[in-house]
């Protein structure tokens, strides 16, 4: 599959909060990086991220452009609240070998009540 082949399935499996499935996507020793949370190595560390947020909150990926450069595929979305962002995949032997999403923690955390970190 190609990089935006791989991030449209990463995407529908996400839409299904179906951990098993999205970490499938990634290789053993995968990162990812939101760059508003510290960076996760590891499928394992993934599962465990994702995991949380699931359970946190219900998260919603609704894709307005995938585009795709050699191996790697950029995601822009929004979620039903309003929220925009977007991701870098870069896919290698059909695996996510890193992930960097740019989003705004502070309205995700507001959009869905959860508390807000005092610093």
């Amino acid at each position: 599959m190609e990089p935006k082949e791989i991030v449209q399935a990463w995407v529908e499996a996400f839409n299904k909060a179906d951990v098993d499935q999205i970490v499938s996507f990634y290789s053993d020793n995968a990162i990812n990086h939101q760059v508003a949370n510290d960076k996760v190595v590891g499928k394992e560390a993934i599962r465990a991220r994702f995991e949380e947020e699931f359970t946190s909150a219900e998260m919603v990926c609704i894709v307005e452009h995938i585009f795709q450069d050699g191996d790697w595929a950029i995601l822009e979305w929004k979620d039903p609240l309003g929220l925009r962002g977007c991701g870098f995949f870069q896919v290698q032997y059909g695996k996510i070998v890193f992930q960097r999403g740019y989003w705004d923690k502070l309205s995700f955390l507001k959009q869905h009540g959860l508390p807000i970190p005092q610093e």
